[in-house]
């Protein structure tokens, strides 16, 4: 599909979905445009061993995400934790093929940016508002890390797959 086909089609979804719930600003560090189901956590998120890249599960002990995959999702949480080989596991989840769809975190560190620029996948931070207090677990998330925005809509739209991880949309 070419790029202006995409961008075709999601003027024409954004003409014909419902307004969002909620709309957050703040700064894209990686660029580029994904929406598809959140995935909130309010748990930091260990990188070296406490993901497993090729499924893009959470495998850490008690985490409130333990055995959940965020593979396909907009990863919402707080930030990251453990070693610096944080980056390079979220770097492993894309070369697998199961990295989040998007990131927004709220704690700004070098293990949780290098992470999002590795893996590339749009991410925003320092948004106007606490997306781990305002976004849901399965709210219909766009993130445009070109324009450091963030939009929170109650549905997915049309077509979109109703599913955890379905209908994830890298625009």
């Amino acid at each position: 599909m070419s790029r202006t086909t995409e961008r075709n089609e999601l003027a024409h979804d954004s003409a014909s979905r419902a307004a969002p719930r909620l709309v957050l600003t703040g700064r894209g560090i990686v660029p580029g445009r994904a929406e598809a189901r959140a995935l909130v956590t309010t748990q930091t998120i260990s990188g070296w061993g406490g993901i497993d890249p090729s499924t893009g599960t959470v495998i850490e002990k008690q985490h409130e995400l333990e055995g959940i995959s965020f593979a396909g999702r907009i990863l919402v949480f707080p930030g990251a934790k453990g070693s610096s080989g944080w980056s390079g596991f979220f770097q492993s989840s894309r070369l697998l093929g199961s990295p989040p769809a998007a990131m927004l975190f709220t704690t700004v560190t070098t293990k949780a940016v290098l992470g999002a620029v590795v893996t590339r996948c749009p991410t925003v931070i320092e948004l106007d508002g606490d997306p781990v207090a305002l976004i849901r677990t399965d709210d219909w998330v766009e993130v445009d890390g070109d324009r450091g925005r963030v939009s929170v809509f109650d549905a997915a739209p049309t077509g979109a797959g109703g599913g955890a991880g379905e209908g994830v949309r890298v625009l």
